[in-house]
Formats: structure tokens, C-alpha cells, sequence
């Protein structure tokens, strides 16, 4: 299915440029969303643990999942300066 939808693109004369652009794009979504839920997943399994460290375990936790987010927008940002230049 996915073979057809790219050839599709291709024969339709969006390019190899912007059909990267946004595969590459949808990876760093995915890439992203699973970081966090893992991060989520590990800090809820440490606070059940050690329910007495739940403020420093938040805390990293939001921290690590903030630059998971930020490298994933700069992904984007460049997918969407490879489509449109």
C-alpha cells in the first residue's frame, strides 16, 4: 500500500525533494510521540517505585521530554524548509 502511494506521488510530479521532505517529517513526529511515551512509561514506573522522589522524578521527566519536542520541531522545520526551497 505504501508502495503505490509513493509511486503515485512520484508519477503525479511532486518529486523526490518534497516526498522526502515528508516522510522525513512523519518520522520525526513518530520519533517524537514514542520518546515521550517512553519517558512517561519510565517515570511512572520510578514514582510507583519510590513514590517519596516524585517531584525530582516530574521534573526530569519534563525535562527530557521538552528537548525530545524541541529536537523534533527543529526536524520538522527543516523537512518543511527542504519542501518549500
Amino acid at each position: 500500500m505504501l508502495l503505490t502511494v509513493l509511486l503515485q506521488a512520484i508519477a503525479a510530479g511532486a518529486g523526490f525533494t518534497k516526498l522526502g521532505a515528508a516522510i522525513g517529517a512523519g518520522i520525526a513526529v513518530l520519533g517524537a510521540g514514542i520518546g515521550i511515551g517512553r519517558i512517561g512509561c519510565s517515570a511512572m514506573d520510578s514514582i510507583a517505585r519510590q513514590p517519596a522522589e516524585t517531584n525530582n522524578i516530574r521534573t526530569n521527566m519534563i525535562i527530557a521530554a521538552a528537548l525530545v519536542e524541541g529536537v523534533a520541531l527543529i526536524a520538522i522545520v527543516v523537512c518543511l524548509l527542504t519542501l518549500f526551497f
